[in-house]
């Protein structure tokens, strides 16, 4: 709970804290579990949105993060990603994009910064 406690006091202020989660590739029959435990462990963070992009293991990222009562949403692709955070993001709001280089979600962030995102696969 400390850890919590220390990590809602460093967000900005008036700005909210927002991961985007895409699936992780290549994890085999741990998958689902993984996932899950990772949306529960960026719930747990205190984090005021979690976006799952994805299919099934996405939902199973939004998933453990509902679990601990964050608020979540579920996307299909990058495109849908992109729309959704270009209406809820407001002035000070910090955004995390992670997940595997072939879901290309660095995609996401080079359309919202309107900057060409490069190094990405050198």
């Amino acid at each position: 709970m400390r850890d919590q406690e220390q990590t809602r006091d460093q967000q900005p202020e008036g700005g909210r804290r927002i991961a985007v989660l895409g699936e992780m590739l290549e994890l085999g029959v741990e998958a689902p579990r993984a996932h899950w435990n990772i949306g529960r462990e960026a719930g747990e963070l205190g984090l005021d949105i979690v976006i799952a992009v994805g299919g099934e293991m996405a939902k199973q990222l939004a998933l453990g993060a509902a679990d601990v009562g964050a608020d979540t949403a579920l996307v299909g692709d990058n495109a849908t990603a992109t729309q959704f955070l270009e209406k809820i993001l407001q002035p000070g709001d910090i955004v995390l994009i992670k997940g595997s280089r072939g879901g290309m979600r660095w995609r996401i962030a080079q359309a919202l910064t309107g900057q060409e995102i490069t190094g990405i696969l050198s």
